[in-house]
């Protein structure tokens, strides 16, 4: 899949997320566009759905695998809103590996416009033919309030250079040289809790491209 960000700014989505977040009853307690190759502490291994616990099943084939390398926040609701940050990032992986594009995961962490980009990215990945392979991995989170809004802001680096895309009617996969095109910054604006489900979700989400401080 070919590698591009989302045009959007990091100043931008900062902006309106005030604005964003207070429309949408924003409260709370206290590759396609790049999702290549289809996607706290210790690496973090992929969560499936336990039985008959209503959550939408995040589990992934053996050959895929998603890697979270972040510090957990002390405050309750900045570990929240990373947790389902997280979440919703292993939903995408997993509506790819699922060709399914209304795949209940990602519905169930995301609203607005992040529901929307996940949809059009696994879409994508299903009317090319490609499914994921490999290891995408996570790492150098940063968790900032939003304004009034009692939003959170989700920062994290990506690096994809061990993820590629596998055709889903040959099993050919695609692989590719690593560079600078590998490392990402994703921005997600997190919407604090608005039902009796109490989850944070994704509201907005950007894609920053070759990004030399997620280098390692």
């Amino acid at each position: 899949m070919a590698r591009r960000a989302l045009p959007a700014t990091a100043t931008a989505l900062t902006a309106i997320a005030t604005l964003t977040l207070t429309a949408c009853g924003g409260g709370g307690d206290a590759k396609s566009d790049d999702i290549k190759g289809a996607d706290t502490g210790a690496a973090t291994p992929t969560v499936s759905a336990s039985a008959g616990s209503g959550q939408p099943d995040l589990s992934l084939p053996s050959d895929v695998h998603v890697e979270f390398d972040v510090t957990q926040p002390s405050g309750a609701r900045h570990a929240a809103a990373l947790s389902s940050a997280k979440n919703y990032i292993l939903a995408l992986k997993h509506g790819i590996t699922a060709q399914d594009p209304k795949d209940p995961a990602y519905q169930l962490y995301s609203l607005g416009n992040a529901t929307k980009y996940a949809q059009k990215q696994i879409q994508a990945w299903v009317d090319g033919e490609w499914t994921a392979t490999g290891t995408d991995s996570y790492y150098k989170a940063r968790t900032d309030n939003v304004g009034g809004s009692r939003g959170v802001l989700v920062t994290m680096c990506r690096d994809q250079s061990k993820s590629y895309g596998k055709n889903v009617k040959t099993n050919k996969i695609k692989y590719t040289k690593a560079s600078l095109d590998d490392y990402q910054e994703f921005r997600l604006l997190m919407a604090s809790p608005q039902d009796a489900q109490k989850i944070w979700k994704v509201l907005q989400i950007e894609v920053q491209g070759r990004v030399k401080e997620c280098q390692r």
